[in-house]
């Protein structure tokens, strides 16, 4: 197994590894783990989940649910299966090393409540490339493409179940489009600036299987003051 770095969550009581080069969780996991508001019981689905660090977040929030992530990648689904041993609740998440767009109610007992993904936002054939090809694969659409994400959490999901996402801002007509093609009605969004007075990087989308018309927009999220560090709202998120 390649190099592993250490990093923790909730003052210590979640400790996530990851490869030291490859690729690696970015702030969007953890907004999207703050996003997902879950009722106890719930089944949760992350499709695309790298070393497992949104089903850490998510069972370590709400212990009374059941999440399984999946991951395409062996390497990367090989790290979150030590991420979820080691923090010692495989009792609520199961990894799967499965290509989504094979998925089945039958591999997960049955639709899920919710599906939460951070898929590749960067067209295939758009901009260079990453060397590194773990990173490629989670940042371009080469194995799994938007539509086919979008299509798998539809497939997965009950009637009236949410799908959650963060994406590019630039592409927010892309993803509204195909959820709304996919029959799931997008019915929240936010907008992510990085600071302040900087333009809108990545939108949050919550859309719900089979839902009515009629969106709501909520406020926008500012992750860092003009010093850099992070701002109260995203501060909060890394807390017990």
């Amino acid at each position: 197994m390649r190099s592993l770095t250490l990093d923790t969550f909730f003052c210590g009581r979640i400790q996530v590894k990851q490869h030291k080069e490859g690729y690696r969780f970015s702030i969007d996991a953890v907004l999207l783990g703050h996003h997902a508001a879950i009722r106890p019981g719930d089944k949760v689905l992350d499709l695309g989940t790298g070393c497992g660090i949104i089903p850490l977040i998510l069972a370590y929030r709400y212990p009374k649910i059941r999440v399984y992530g999946v991951e395409l990648q062996p390497e990367l689904a090989e790290i979150a299966a030590l991420n979820v041993n080691e923090n010692h609740i495989g009792d609520r998440i199961v990894i799967l090393c499965r290509d989504m767009r094979e998925l089945n109610h039958h591999m997960v007992s049955g639709p899920a409540d919710l599906v939460i993904s951070n898929p590749p936002y960067r067209r295939a054939k758009s901009g260079r490339i990453n060397s590194n090809h773990q990173q490629a694969i989670a940042r371009h659409e080469i194995k799994v493409t938007l539509t086919e994400v979008v299509e798998t959490a539809r497939r997965m999901l009950r009637t009236c179940g949410r799908f959650v996402t963060i994406y590019p801002a630039e592409r927010i007509t892309d993803i509204l489009t195909q959820m709304r093609h996919a029959g799931i009605e997008p019915k929240f969004l936010r907008m992510i600036h990085s600071e302040r007075r900087s333009e809108a990087k990545r939108i949050l989308v919550e859309g719900i299987k089979e839902g009515g018309a009629g969106i709501k927009i909520g406020p926008p999220l500012i992750i860092y003051h003009q010093n850099g560090s992070y701002t109260e709202e995203v501060e909060k998120m890394f807390l017990p």
